[in-house]
């Protein structure tokens, strides 16, 4: 039966109204439209299912999205990608997205504001690793004892194989490596902080090292640096509706999905609430991609009153969130930093909470004169009030650049998403795809897997449970 129908009548009469009207094509609902979500959708769409994509907000991308705001459309956090990220890279150009035009790519880089006390260091575009001890060789601002402790983690974490046996914390792997207080300031806890959103302290060294290998330990092109020209929604989740409508499916934004009920083990009731679906209906599918964030999607499962998913839910439950504050500071449009971004030293202790900073007029050309700043794992810098904060972070960027002007932007706003990522710490356990119900799977940046919470991961996780779906029977009858 058709996705995009309301059904009316008592249960028993939907579900014998479904049975009566087989489908001539395997019919799939993915609910929750970020890029796990996307990606499910654009996979099974490909592979000919009808999907229908319902999202409870009214833009697409999850906690990757813009954000409409009284000045301008911004994103709801500033990200950088890698050239690591084969599937997130690979499902962009299959709909459509133009890698050039939506991303600039960078080499490898940690560069600090000249004279801020910082460090320069590039990876030029020579073969790996060749480009890792060239850089290394050229850097600035780091001693002969910084450099060779850098050399010395690669070349162990080479030997390693980038893997640990028994997990610990990031602070303690770059103890165990002697590595110097000055390298972890300037280069270990930034890459652990904009990786895994966790303090070195508490975040899970062999998931650190799982993104060393990857990029550091890859070719060149993996350890690019690639920075959205275009806002996070149009990146990706607004391309991949385009393609799930081109190929006969549906999105429903505004689409609140409030109850999921198994029926005979064979098909899925999927109640849906919300005004622009024209209030409460419920219809019917072969198979559910559940990819909203981990809490709401242990909450729909517990609902479920056919199935235990009580293990599942568990884990669910279990993560602890991370936040992530993107202060915007608006300048003249003439304002221009030197470099696209750079990283910034972070001191708690004197109110410089900035970690990094983007110009995003290089970036777009809309958006001339406003930069902004990241402070990742920021729950209890985004306690503070926002008018408070914005103006540390504009006093860190014209003591940083040496540039009076920058103390004084025009305006600002501050974008905190609480939820940004969980808590990547030693140990954590992480659900699989597969939910143990029959044709439901799982789809999240939370689902196990290499990496931490990355739009890579939540890519990664969104095929593998199309992937668990293709194999449900072509019909609902």
């Amino acid at each position: 039966m058709a996705n995009d129908d309301a059904v009316t009548g008592s249960p028993e009469e939907k579900r014998l109204a479904a049975k009566a009207e087989p489908s001539s094509s395997r019919s799939v609902a993915v609910i929750g439209s970020g890029w796990a979500g996307c990606s499910a959708a654009v996979e099974l769409a490909r592979a000919g299912f009808k999907v229908t994509l319902f999202e409870a907000a009214r833009t697409l991308g999850g906690r990757a999205r813009r954000v409409e705001t009284d000045r301008k459309l911004l994103d709801n956090g500033q990200h950088i990608l890698l050239g690591a990220y084969s599937e997130t890279l690979r499902l962009m150009k299959l709909v459509g997205v133009e890698r050039d035009r939506a991303l600039l790519t960078l080499p490898l880089q940690m560069r600090y504001p000249p004279g801020g006390g910082g460090m320069d260091f590039v990876a030029p575009r020579l073969p790996a690793p060749l480009h890792l001890a060239t850089a290394l060789l050229r850097a600035k601002g780091l001693s002969r004892a910084d450099k060779m402790s850098l050399a010395r983690f690669s070349s162990t974490a080479r030997w390693m194989g980038w893997h640990l046996n028994d997990d610990c914390s990031v602070s303690e792997l770059l103890q165990r490596f002697d590595q110097t207080p000055r390298l972890i300031q300037l280069m270990w806890r930034p890459l652990c902080l904009a990786a895994l959103n966790t303090p070195p302290e508490r975040a899970s060294a062999r998931v650190f090292l799982n993104v060393l290998r990857d990029s550091l330990g890859g070719k060149r092109a993996a350890s690019d640096m690639l920075l959205p020209r275009v806002d996070l929604s149009a990146l990706f989740p607004d391309a991949a509706s385009g393609f799930v409508r081109a190929h006969g499916g549906a999105v429903r934004t505004g689409a609140k999905v409030q109850a999921l009920r198994s029926i005979e083990g064979r098909l899925w009731q999927v109640d849906v609430s919300g005004a622009a679906v024209g209030g409460t209906w419920s219809t019917y599918f072969n198979g559910v991609v559940l990819a909203t964030g981990a809490t709401q999607a242990a909450a729909l499962l517990h609902a479920v009153p056919e199935c235990d998913t009580t293990a599942v839910c568990a884990q669910l439950t279990a993560f602890e969130p991370e936040a992530i504050t993107t202060v915007y500071l608006q300048y003249d449009a003439a304002t221009r930093l030197a470099l696209p971004f750079f990283a910034l030293l972070e001191d708690p202790d004197n109110y410089q909470w900035g970690q990094f900073v983007f110009d995003r007029g290089q970036l777009d050309a809309d958006q001339a004169g406003l930069l902004a700043v990241v402070i990742s794992a920021s729950a209890g810098v985004a306690a503070q009030e926002q008018d408070l904060l914005a103006e540390a972070v504009a006093v860190q960027l014209a003591a940083a650049f040496q540039r009076p002007e920058l103390g004084r932007p025009a305006w600002f706003k501050v974008i905190t998403e609480k939820r940004a990522t969980y808590a990547s710490t030693p140990g954590l356990a992480r659900p699989r795809n597969a939910s143990g119900l029959p044709g439901l799977a799982l789809a999240g940046d939370y689902t196990a897997g290499d990496y931490p919470a990355t739009l890579e991961t939540a890519v990664r996780s969104g095929v593998a449970a199309a992937a668990l779906l293709k194999g449900i029977p072509p019909d609902i009858a």
